[in-house]
């Protein structure tokens, strides 16, 4: 009977050990699941983290966060463990319950359409930390244990916006193009607000240097798609962009521009191995502060925000380095000026002052923040002279299309998530129009909208 039951308590501490701080399984390897059990002997070995992501490696935007988990539960020496290729689906509930169900305490998933999902695991186990990157719910909710994080990104990409417009002027300077030639090109996944304040905020980075610079967007209607991005690439550079920018995953744009000799300001990370000759600099949200903070307030029984924003300050919008062979002279040095002014508060991203929608200056803008049903706009936006995005919620909002930019198409995917503000004509027309945001899909099974068909004059 002595034997039986110390063979009983063997087995079970055996299953203890293969749970959250397991070894991985021959199901775990093949869903690219990773699990690190190598915590200092002087840490909680006891408190586990679980993370959710929508891609794997092969992704810049989940690499990205995959690297910052790494760094975050290393530098507090806690066990983790790294779920890859979760669909923005009931699959997401499924591996939440099961990192809880394995001793997690804390749980982050990465991507827009996880959200439902986080927060119906967050309800079913109310002693477990759930936190959602880019969700907009957290404060709505009211779940002492469901938070958002996003970052003010957008700082980062009018920073690289600042570098492409350095470029221009040199450009033009050399005698490479005039000042009217001085077009630049963007690649984006879909036609809502964290697309449309990332690539507003780059051009008006580049406008601050390079005032008759214009922009080109196209839309792939995809987050990760190397063909459809290569693509987007080569039609704008065909139309006469003299420089490439992207909000989309993949090498797809970066190598087309190094095929063709045209300078790249690229997103999530650099791409200057690839891409020597014409990759100058790129921007890209570190998480790693973020959790950081959500763990050690979990380690220490704190309350996390509801809402959390990441900022230069806390260094959570971060820049490569400038690559010196495909960047003006006087980059870093001018980066780092403007960079001062946005910290300080001497300058903001969206100034109402150096931008007009339909030739008029804005006064007023009202966004979407206590999200609802009908994703009706609640908010008041501007304050003393500009859009305040990140300052009721963390995730973007700004969602204007104003003058020298120009949309060679508009793709808002095929998921339920809508963009809060329709164009009249479509609005008028009754045209369905998706509103506030789209779920990070990873295949093209997106449908482009023509707006000259719903009756828009283009």
């Amino acid at each position: 009977m002595k034997k039986f039951l110390a063979l009983l308590l063997t087995l079970s501490m055996l299953l203890a050990l293969s749970a959250c701080g397991g070894t991985k399984s021959d199901d775990d390897n093949a869903k690219g699941d990773e699990t690190k059990t190598d915590a200092p002997a002087e840490t909680a070995t006891d408190f586990k983290v679980g993370f959710i992501m929508l891609h794997d490696e092969n992704s810049t935007y989940d690499l990205n966060f995959i690297n910052a988990a790494k760094e975050a539960c290393e530098k507090l020496g806690v066990e983790y463990k790294i779920i890859t290729n979760v669909p923005e689906g009931q699959e997401c509930y499924d591996k939440a319950a099961e990192l809880a169900d394995d001793g997690c305490n804390i749980i982050f998933a990465d991507s827009f359409g996880h959200e439902d999902y986080m927060i119906q695991a967050a309800k079913e186990f109310p002693n477990v930390q759930f936190c959602h990157s880019t969700g907009t719910k957290a404060h709505t909710e009211g779940l002492s244990n469901y938070h958002n994080a996003f970052a003010s990104i957008y700082e980062g990409r009018y920073l690289a916006g600042v570098a492409a417009g350095m470029k221009l002027n040199d450009m033009i300077a050399n005698g490479y193009i005039t000042e009217d030639q001085a077009k630049m090109g963007y690649v984006g996944a879909f036609t809502y607000a964290e697309v449309i304040s990332g690539y507003t905020s780059f051009y008006l980075g580049a406008k601050s240097v390079c005032p008759s610079v214009t922009m080109d967007v196209t839309f792939t209607g995809s987050w990760y798609d190397e063909t459809a991005e290569k693509e987007g690439a080569n039609k704008l550079i065909a139309n006469g962009c003299v420089l490439i920018s992207q909000h989309a995953d993949s090498m797809g744009a970066p190598t087309a521009c190094e095929t063709a000799g045209v300078p790249n300001v690229s997103y999530n990370g650099s791409t200057q191995a690839a891409c020597p000759n014409t990759f100058i600099v790129s921007s890209r949200i570190d998480w790693a502060p973020y959790y950081e903070y959500a763990i050690t307030a979990a380690m220490n029984g704190e309350a996390i925000d509801a809402d959390w924003t990441g900022t230069l300050a806390t260094g959570s919008v971060v820049l490569t380095d400038v690559n010196t062979t495909a960047a003006a002279e006087g980059t870093q040095e001018a980066i780092d000026a403007v960079k001062a002014e946005l910290e300080n508060g001497t300058r903001h991203v969206f100034d109402c002052s150096t931008f007009t929608v339909k030739g008029e200056t804005l006064t007023s803008s009202k966004a979407d923040v206590d999200t609802d049903p009908n994703y009706t706009p609640d908010t008041e936006a501007l304050a003393d002279g500009y859009f305040a995005q990140s300052t009721f919620r963390p995730a973007p909002s700004f969602d204007l299309q104003i003058d020298g930019i120009n949309l060679l198409d508009t793709n808002f995917g095929g998921s339920s998530r809508l963009d809060p503000k329709q164009p009249d004509c479509l609005r008028q027309s009754g045209f369905p129009f998706p509103r506030f945001r789209f779920s990070r899909i990873f295949s093209r099974q997106a449908c482009t909208l023509n707006l000259q068909a719903a009756g828009c004059m283009l």
